[in-house]
């Protein structure tokens, strides 16, 4: 277990749940060739189960947000192997991000735009339903004042992202506290 606990990097003690998370990483850069090069110098911050509906579980696993370009270029694979090794479970990979506090009135320091919280929000959405892309967005206000969100996801990727739509809303709730719904948009004939 010492090997598999330098994929993940934390400050604390890492929990049990992502000793397991580290394991099976560390067991796919070992038995796997197609993936030990791209995944050799890779390590997670930590990962979460949540309870998606009913009976479904999902994974989230937050990445440093440095290394979240290399994790793109293997995403595909590595999501497939883990769904593998946690049978019943959609994998999601989330970049870790921050979101700074406003500058306080007079204050000459500036806040980065990629630290506000409407940015941030925006980015996980996109971590989460990789490898497909964001078409459109809509957000729909109800009679009794609440929202909903409508992304648009790209049709190309329809086949690796169909079966994780309700995971996704699920995830995206639980890590923003909004409500979305995602949706393919119909194409025209």
């Amino acid at each position: 277990m010492f090997t598999a606990l330098r994929k993940i990097q934390k400050d604390k003690e890492p929990t049990e749940f992502e000793e397991s998370v580290a394991q099976a990483l560390f067991d796919l850069e070992n038995t796997n060739p197609e993936l030990k090069s791209d995944l050799k110098d890779l390590y997670i911050n930590s990962a979460v189960q949540i309870d998606v509906s009913g009976n479904r579980k999902a994974v989230v696993i937050h990445v440093p947000y440095r290394l979240r370009k290399a994790y793109r270029k293997i995403h595909v694979r590595l999501v497939r192997e883990l769904e593998k090794k946690f049978s019943g479970k959609d994998v999601v990979l989330v970049a870790t991000r921050k979101i700074v506090r406003p500058p306080k009135k007079g204050s000459a320091v500036k806040r980065p735009r990629s630290r506000t919280l409407t940015s941030v929000h925006d980015n996980i959405l996109e971590d989460l339903v990789q490898p497909a892309e964001i078409v459109g967005k809509r957000v729909r206000f109800r009679l009794d004042g609440s929202k909903i969100m409508k992304v648009f996801l790209d049709p190309k990727a329809r086949n690796d992202t169909e079966y994780k739509l309700e995971s996704f809303t699920g995830v995206y709730r639980k890590l923003c506290g909004k409500d979305v719904a995602f949706e393919y948009p119909a194409t025209e004939a």
